[in-house]
């Protein structure tokens, strides 16, 4: 595969090259010229018909969000819709590309993996996090700290250097939270609907005294999943709804005596 090093913010686009190509936005690390870029989304995009083709960056991190317009990214095997306020997490390494439409505008904030050594502690464990692609809902918080991160970069006042160190930290730590909030919220999301089709399922296959392991296998988790999101849901373990929804039934009396639920 060819690799390419130039010193451009984003590739060329009409590049020649087969195959995935590799650019740098700073060149070697002992060239590097400052501690952060960061330019609008329409500054680059437009100059190639709103179109980025895949290419990775070996010692970079970037962080994309739009304020305005929409497009769709490519991260690896993975695809995001983009709109405004999604902020797009680009890890070192990754093959990228973007499609925007004509006139997005919003920021691109690239930092050279040595911000990242800086800022990341081992023990915080986000880095971990941020290895991941990821596009989430940008706070508001991360929106304004990259359009400081611009100010900031665009001038010369005295401290600069220092100051963009410490709102690329801020970044680094929101975008993090923002993911493992999103996660959260995601996999909430994912529990309830579980619970819900499970008490469907009970509905339906509770006069066939069907046991955890059953309704487990039918809903695809094992069965100690099954009871710890019932338990977030309920308050109640899959066994206990069984046997409740038993108990409600006027014809399963005499049949519950001689039925023990198990499994959970």
């Amino acid at each position: 595969m060819e690799q390419t090093t130039k010193n451009l913010y984003f590739c060329n686009m009409n590049h020649p090259a087969v195959g995935i190509v590799n650019y740098n936005l700073f060149g070697e690390v002992h060239d590097l010229p400052d501690v952060v870029h960061c330019e609008t989304i329409s500054a680059r995009a437009s100059l190639h018909s709103w179109e980025l083709t895949p290419h990775r960056h070996a010692r970079l991190h970037q962080f994309l969000v739009l304020s305005r317009g929409s497009g769709r990214a490519r991260i690896e095997d993975l695809q995001f819709g983009l709109g405004p306020g999604i902020l797009v997490n680009v890890p070192t390494g990754a093959v990228h590309a973007f499609s925007f439409e004509a006139d997005t505008e919003g920021w691109v904030v690239t930092l050279p993996s040595e911000t990242l050594d800086e800022s990341l502690a081992p023990q915080e464990g986000l880095r971990k996090t941020l290895e991941r692609p990821f596009a989430v809902s940008g706070a508001e918080a991360i929106l304004a700290t990259m359009a400081q991160i611009l100010e900031e970069y665009s001038g010369r006042q005295f401290a600069r250097a220092q100051v963009l160190r410490a709102l690329c930290a801020a970044l680094l730590g929101l975008a993090a939270r923002a993911a493992v909030e999103d996660g959260r919220a995601q996999e909430v999301v994912s529990q309830n609907a579980t619970a819900r089709r499970f008490e469907a399922m009970l509905e339906s296959h509770y006069r066939e005294h069907w046991r955890v392991a059953d309704y487990a296998r039918a809903l695809g988790v094992t069965a100690t999943h099954l009871s710890r999101v019932l338990r977030a849901a309920t308050g109640a373990a899959a066994a206990q709804l069984i046997q409740e929804r038993l108990i409600r039934s006027p014809s399963s009396t005499t049949s519950i005596r001689n039925t023990p639920c198990v499994d959970g």
